[in-house]
């Protein structure tokens, strides 16, 4: 008899897999088929046999969708997790510094993903005004994305702070699972903890020194808050796009690729000196021109990122 069973832990060869109708967690190893053209991760939902007191992950079931990278060498997917419902950026307000083109790489990557992105914005009992917070508000939220203003350490005084309480937060991820993003030290475990009222406490550490955070999750793994799951993933400082190429990069600022299709030439470089540029012809809503132009050089910074790195390999070869 097959059972159907939820990865919350990947491993290598052994998994950490739910039974749902068991409630119960077991150790399982895969089988070759199985793992042959398939790398299984946190949130795959698989097929169990026992035999005796071992299990054995049969089959995979089709997914929803991958979180994932390419490994640049060999063009193939390094997978992240998959079957996620929403993407949880987070970002701090205060230590380590809001920096606006870094959750624009993430949100880049949830586009890429075909996943919808939240943006947390953490540690709102530190927040100082050194930064419009509204402006970033409207930023993301021109791209359908809501966002959350909170303080993971008292969530209790969230409502002061304006808009998305942690009741507002839980309600979103509802009955989800959700993969959770962003640098180390904007206190994604902290969060977790406080989404699950206190029942999970996660390992954290404090900032070091230069304001940088410490890792303090080695892999991603499904954690349970009730009536949600989040997929924690290992904490990182940087997120590089070198894996996306410059011609398909504009696919993932739905914001500007309307825009960038009524330029008159295919080859724009969207300067202010480029002849027939949409973005510099008077068209943009007045109202959005300066999301747009935010946007726009977050858009140009990153293609010259890539493009400049894969000039090098080229060159390299």
């Amino acid at each position: 008899m097959k059972i159907p069973a939820h990865i919350y832990e990947a491993h290598k060869k052994e998994f950490l897999c739910k039974i749902e109708s068991e409630n119960k967690t077991v150790s399982a190893s895969a089988k070759g088929t199985v793992l042959k053209g398939n790398q299984l991760v946190a949130g795959d939902r698989v097929l169990l046999e026992k035999s005796g007191d071992d299990y054995q992950i049969v089959e995979l079931i089709e997914r929803t969708n991958e979180i994932f990278r390419m490994n640049i060498r060999e063009r193939k997917k390094r997978m992240i997790a998959a079957n996620c419902d929403l993407v949880i950026i987070v970002t701090s307000v205060s230590r380590p510094i809001y920096k606006q083109g870094v959750i624009d790489r993430f949100a880049t990557r949830s586009f890429q993903w075909d996943v919808p992105a939240i943006v947390v914005f953490n540690k709102m009992d530190e927040f100082e005004d050194n930064f419009d917070i509204d402006f970033e508000m409207r930023r993301f939220e021109n791209l359908g994305i809501e966002c959350f203003e909170v303080s993971a350490e008292y969530p209790e005084t969230t409502p002061k702070f304006g808009r998305g309480s942690f009741k507002d937060l839980r309600e979103k991820l509802f009955n989800t699972q959700a993969i959770i993003l962003g640098q180390s030290g904007v206190g994604k475990s902290r969060l977790i903890s406080s989404l699950s009222d206190r029942e999970l406490i996660l390992p954290s550490c404090e900032i070091g020194k230069g304001g940088k955070g410490c890792h303090t999750t080695a892999w991603s793994e499904v954690i349970e808050c009730g009536a949600f799951r989040i997929i924690d993933s290992p904490g990182i400082r940087s997120f590089s796009l070198d894996d996306i190429s410059p011609e398909e990069l504009i696919d993932y600022f739905p914001d500007l690729l309307p825009i960038s299709l009524t330029c008159k030439f295919n080859d724009c470089r969207h300067e202010s000196s480029s002849k027939g540029c949409a973005f510099y012809g008077g068209g943009i809503d007045p109202e959005k021109a300066d999301i747009i132009a935010s946007r726009l050089l977050s858009y140009k910074k990153i293609l010259d990122e890539i493009s400049g790195i894969q000039v090098g390999r080229r060159r390299g070869k």
